[in-house]
C-alpha cells in the first residue's frame, strides 16, 4: 500500500513533464517551419499559380459564411444595444458603439475564427493526406520544396485575404446592425451615421486590420504544420485537423488581448 502511494506522485510528475515536453516540442516545430515558409516566400521561383489557388480558396470561398456571420452579428449587436440603451435614453450612441465594437474586436476575432473553421481545418486535411499518401515525399524526390510549394503561398495568401474578409464583414456588420435598428426599431438614420463617423477612428479600422493579419498568419501556421507533419493513416489526419482548429481558435483569442493591449496604448 505504502509502496503504491509513494509511486503515484512520481507517476504524475512524470505525465505531466510528458506534456510539458510534448507542448515545447511541437512549439519549436512550429516556430522552425514558419521561418523555414517565410524564407521561402522571399525566394524564387515564386509559385504565383499556387498563391492565386490559395488566395481563392481562403479568400473567395469564404465570402459568403463571413459576410452571414458579419450580418447577423451586427443584425444582433444593433438588437441589444437598442433595447440597453433606451432605458439611458442613449439610443443616438448606437451607430459609434456598433461601429468601434466591430472595427475593433468582433469583425477581426469572428473573420479569424470562420476562417479557421472553414479554410485551416481543410488545409489541415489535404497536407495531411498528402502526407500520409506520401505526395510530399514524392515532391522532394523530384526536387521540389515542399515548403515553398505548399506551404508559402498558402502563408501569403493568408495574410493577404483574412484582412480583406475583415472589411467584408465590418461592412455587412455596420449593414446588418443599420437595418435592425433604423428599419426595426426606428432609430434615427441621421444620428446613426453621425455617430458612426464621430466615434469610428481610421486607427480603430487600422487595429482591425492588423489582428486580423496577424490572425491570418497564426491561422495559416497552425494549420500548415498539423497537416504537414501529420502521420498515423486517416485517424492521424483528423487528429490533426481537430488540432489545427483548436489551436488556431485558442491562438487567436490570445493574441487579441495581446494585440488589444498593445494597440489601445495612450
Amino acid at each position: 500500500m505504502e509502496a503504491a502511494q509513494s509511486t503515484l506522485p512520481a507517476g504524475r510528475g512524470r505525465h505531466w513533464l510528458s506534456g510539458v515536453i510534448t507542448t515545447l516540442d511541437e512549439l519549436g516545430t512550429t516556430v522552425l517551419l514558419t521561418f523555414e515558409t517565410l524564407a521561402w516566400c522571399a525566394r524564387p521561383p515564386f509559385r504565383l499559380a499556387q498563391l492565386v489557388i490559395a488566395m481563392e480558396f481562403i479568400g473567395v470561398q469564404s465570402i459568403f459564411i463571413v459576410a452571414l456571420t458579419g450580418t447577423f452579428s451586427g443584425m444582433v449587436l444593433a438588437l441589444q444595444m437598442v433595447h440597453s440603451f433606451k432605458q439611458f435614453q442613449a439610443e443616438g450612441l448606437i451607430g459609434g458603439v456598433v461601429a468601434l465594437s466591430l472595427t475593433r474586436e468582433i469583425s477581426p476575432v469572428f473573420t479569424g475564427l470562420m476562417v479557421t473553421a472553414r479554410a485551416g481545418s481543410a488545409w489541415a486535411a489535404e497536407l495531411g493526406n498528402m502526407r500520409v499518401t506520401e505526395q510530399i515525399d514524392a515532391l522532394t524526390t523530384m526536387g521540389v520544396s515542399p515548403v515553398q510549394y505548399l506551404l508559402a503561398p498558402r502563408l501569403a495568401a493568408s495574410v493577404v485575404m483574412v484582412p480583406l474578409l475583415c472589411v467584408v464583414y465590418t461592412c455587412v456588420g455596420m449593414l446588418g446592425a443599420w437595418l435592425v435598428a433604423v428599419q426595426w426599431l426606428h432609430v434615427d438614420p441621421g444620428v446613426f451615421i453621425a455617430r458612426a463617423k464621430q466615434y469610428a477612428f481610421p486607427k480603430d479600422f487600422f487595429m482591425g486590420e492588423i489582428k486580423a493579419c496577424v490572425f491570418g498568419f497564426l491561422i495559416s501556421a497552425i494549420s500548415c504544420r498539423q497537416g504537414y507533419f501529420a502521420s498515423g493513416g486517416a485517424r492521424g489526419v483528423g487528429m490533426a485537423t481537430t488540432r489545427a482548429v483548436v489551436q488556431s481558435a485558442v491562438s487567436i483569442l490570445i493574441a487579441n488581448y495581446i494585440l488589444a493591449a498593445m494597440l489601445t496604448r495612450d
